[in-house]
């Protein structure tokens, strides 16, 4: 499903763009009303989270503006009780959905935000629903708004998005994430979770998340090293460890669990929780160490010392943002890593065939002891 939105977003949004390109003639945002504006961000748990300091930047700017966000069922949770935004609109990535929402909202806004890297059809939402654009400016989408932006793939991502507001005149610095928020409920299910699972206060909790989303499972770390450091860190510091994952990696976190010679003291908790009781359970852990994926983000949100397993993507780009996070890369042996290029569309599993030896080998150059030995630094 997720490849045949991509596909389809690929030729006939760049098509559509194209067309609507010839009837475009916005001239840039500098200096306009911004009394409504509209944040569009579609996709990625991970990337979702990335663009909370340009949207908290837009707030600090805009205090009295309505703030709107157009999100999907898969990525709006991460808006939660966002203080930032005024609304948060669910569109689900099919055309009548998309359609119906162009319609209502013609123009509806002083200012459309397209914080999505590559996808054509939040170009043309913005395009239809914004008085004024700004989005990033490669690709023929680029050429329906009104302030194109250059994409840095040499910086955070977090700080990519904020380059989108710049042409407003905001001006803002930030040093971690914001939080996510999650209910009252949310906290109990998962304190009693955590209690009927032998976790006690004061206990050393780690939260382990060896998945990915299914557009890259190439940057999974392989999952028997999983196991060996899992109980290496339990003998080393008496820990809990909590599997974090989706329904989907339910069997792949048992077939760790299976491996580890102490698995009476790891809990598998995927798919058994809402996205915002993942954000409960992920902040009331000690330590995270996971792939280049969503439940990373979410610790380091979350003000949790986080380790992340890199080799797909580059650290600089994409890595656990904040004080004392780490990013550990060893795809330098590969010379086709980075090869994930979010902004180009370049979401690869592998270059190499899933059979060959050379498949995940950056990832593979990661060794149990490497992770053991940062594990240690953040203790």
């Amino acid at each position: 499903m997720v490849f045949a939105i991509k596909i389809i977003d690929r030729y006939a949004g760049n098509l559509i763009c194209n067309f609507i390109s010839l009837f475009n003639k916005k001239k840039p945002a500098a200096g306009i009303k911004t009394d409504k504006i509209l944040v569009i961000q579609l996709w990625g748990i991970g990337e979702t989270i990335l663009t909370l300091p340009a949207i908290k930047a837009l707030r600090k700017k805009f205090p009295d503006a309505e703030i709107n966000v157009l999100a999907t069922p898969r990525n709006k949770d991460v808006f939660y009780k966002n203080g930032d935004i005024s609304q948060v609109i669910e569109v689900r990535l099919n055309p009548a959905s998309i359609l119906g929402f162009i319609i209502k909202n013609i123009k509806k806004y002083d200012l459309a935000v397209d914080m999505e890297e590559y996808l054509n059809i939040s170009a043309i939402i913005s395009f239809f629903a914004g008085r004024k654009t700004v989005g990033y400016s490669h690709n023929s989408r680029a050429r329906l708004y009104s302030n194109k932006i250059r994409y840095n793939d040499k910086q955070h991502a977090s700080q990519t998005f904020l380059d989108l507001v710049m042409p407003l005149g905001i001006d803002y610095g930030f040093d971690r994430l914001p939080k996510l928020n999650f209910s009252k409920n949310d906290r109990n299910f998962v304190e009693v979770f955590l209690k009927e699972n032998g976790v006690r206060r004061g206990d050393f909790v780690v939260c382990a998340a060896p998945g990915a989303a299914e557009s890259a499972k190439a940057r999974m770390w392989p999952y028997d090293r999983y196991a060996e450091l899992c109980d290496e860190i339990i003998a080393k510091y008496n820990a809990k460890i909590v599997f974090a994952g989706t329904l989907d990696e339910n069997e792949l976190i048992a077939s760790i669990q299976d491996k580890m010679e102490n698995k009476g003291k790891a809990i598998n908790a995927a798919g058994k929780m809402t996205l915002n009781q993942l954000f409960c359970l992920i902040g009331k852990c000690n330590l995270f160490i996971g792939n280049d994926a969503g439940p990373m983000h979410i610790a380091a949100a979350q003000g949790v010392k986080t380790l992340g397993l890199f080799g797909p993507n580059l650290p600089v780009r994409f890595g656990p943002y904040g004080k004392g996070n780490i990013g550990l890369y060893k795809g330098y042996n590969c010379e086709f890593s980075p090869c994930i290029n979010v902004h180009r569309g370049q979401v690869p599993d592998c270059v190499y065939q899933k059979n060959s030896n050379e498949y995940q080998k950056c990832m593979k150059n990661i060794s149990v002891d490497d992770v053991l030995k940062e594990v240690e630094k953040m203790v």
